[in-house]
């Protein structure tokens, strides 16, 4: 009984502890990030932590102490937790590592790293709590997104950059993730997702030229797309305001893209084709042949100056598994120094034998976008963007949605679909104390 009351008095000294320190954080300037969290690591009888964001192309996972070394994406234990979302916890005679992803919404933005003698999973989930405060102030920070960069960046860039989303959105039964380069030297492609109650929105643009002015009609569509979205106007209107503001704005300027809608309850897919390379739809590990392909309409800006046009919607059914893909023609017509163009076989091909190997969708198209990359010599000649959806619904829901019933949820997080990428959606907490339990068993 004298050793449940310690172990209560000793809880609730780190509860107190953390809130503290939490608070403290939410105050703190961002450079001063790093200290505080060790300092908390080591106020919960840690040895130390230590944040790890990852870099703008994915390919190292960069601390936010200045004075700790990077690492690689693609060969360390951290880059595994990064590479699988899932914790990773390593034994040395001197004690353990635990390396655990850190996700902001369903994008993976890191990994903390904890050390200690000895690794507690009570304490390893409190600290991780600090973690957040770097995704609350990420976004608002110069230093981190500073501390993310490689490289200078072109002021087009700067500028569709502050526009662009998380590279990945999502819920329990869909993802949609993205990935764009040069990731420092944008023209005038972009991508945009974001989820409405039960309705994905996704779209892809391509804006003609590759200076501030294609990065600017970029922007303005973008924004033209999200005002009339947030006015809850369909696809129609909302290619006619796009259409409207281009010809007022910027008469000369034109973009191609794809806008999407997904029913995540019903898998019902409506998308318009604004003069962009369709759609593509992987079933069953292959692609379905002009499944998503339609007449061709103008690209937007176009309709004021050739007459009126009327854009017309097209409507499927995915079934679930299907990955719905987004692209460019800067990634099918990348070509290497012989020539050889990377064509869109082996662009699909790429996804497929990713995805059937297990790999979540935000590191398939990262080490798609590596492949590009490599065949054209890292320095393409033309924007390349990607964007994949995949939907892997909970069937009850969508067999009462599709009964005008209301969908029973017994838990917020309780069905586990059958994708690699699912125990992100299932309490993050949960899977990490499944981790740690098991690790804390075997010791």
């Amino acid at each position: 009984m004298a050793d449940e009351d310690d172990r209560a008095a000793a809880t609730g000294a780190d509860e107190r502890l953390l809130e503290q320190l939490l608070a403290e954080a939410n105050a703190i300037v961002p450079h001063r990030l790093p200290a505080l969290v060790d300092r908390c690591a080591q106020a919960l009888g840690l040895d130390s932590a230590t944040i790890y964001l990852a870099d703008l192309q994915q390919h190292l996972l960069i601390p936010l102490d200045e004075q700790t070394d990077r690492l690689p994406v693609d060969s360390s234990e951290a880059s595994w937790a990064y590479r699988t979302m899932s914790p990773r916890v390593h034994d040395s005679q001197g004690g353990g590592t635990a390396w655990l992803p850190m996700v902001d919404g369903a994008e993976r933005i890191g990994v903390l790293g904890v050390r200690a003698g000895v690794l507690d999973g009570v304490r390893l989930r409190r600290c991780r709590i600090l973690a957040t405060v770097v995704t609350s102030k990420r976004t608002y920070s110069d230093w981190l997104v500073a501390r993310t960069r490689t490289q200078p960046t072109t002021l087009p860039t700067e500028m569709l950059r502050a526009f662009l989303p998380p590279r990945s959105v999502g819920r329990p039964g869909v993802i949609s993730t993205a990935v764009l380069e040069p990731a420092y030297a944008l023209g005038g492609d972009a991508f945009d997702h974001s989820m409405t109650r039960n309705i994905l929105h996704a779209d892809i643009f391509d804006a003609t030229g590759h200076d501030l002015s294609s990065g600017l009609t970029t922007a303005m569509v973008m924004a033209g797309c999200r005002n009339a979205r947030r006015s809850r106007a369909d696809l129609p209107n909302t290619i006619e305001a796009v259409d409207q503001a281009l010809a007022e704005w910027l008469p000369e300027q034109s973009c191609t893209g794809v806008l999407c809608r997904l029913d995540v309850d019903t898998g019902t897919l409506q998308w318009c084709n604004c003069g962009h390379p369709p759609p593509l739809l992987i079933r069953n590990e292959r692609v379905l042949e002009h499944a998503l392909e339609s007449p061709p309409q103008p690209p937007m800006g176009l309709p004021f100056r050739l007459g009126p046009t009327h854009r017309e919607v097209h409507e499927t059914t995915l079934e679930p598994g299907d990955r719905v893909l987004l692209y460019t023609d800067g990634v099918t017509e990348a070509r290497s120094e012989d020539g050889e163009v990377f064509g869109r076989d082996r662009f699909t091909d790429f996804i497929i034998r990713s995805s059937t190997a297990g790999q979540h969708p935000s590191e398939v198209l990262r080490l798609l976008i590596h492949a590009i990359l490599e065949h054209q010599g890292n320095d393409l000649s033309d924007d390349a963007t990607i964007l994949l959806v995949e939907w892997h619904p909970d069937t009850r829901r969508s067999q009462a949605a599709s009964h005008n019933t209301p969908a029973v949820h017994p838990e917020r997080f309780g069905t586990r679909a059958p994708s690699p990428w699912r125990d992100h959606f299932a309490a993050e907490t949960g899977v990490i104390r499944k981790e740690v339990d098991e690790h804390d068993e075997e010791r």
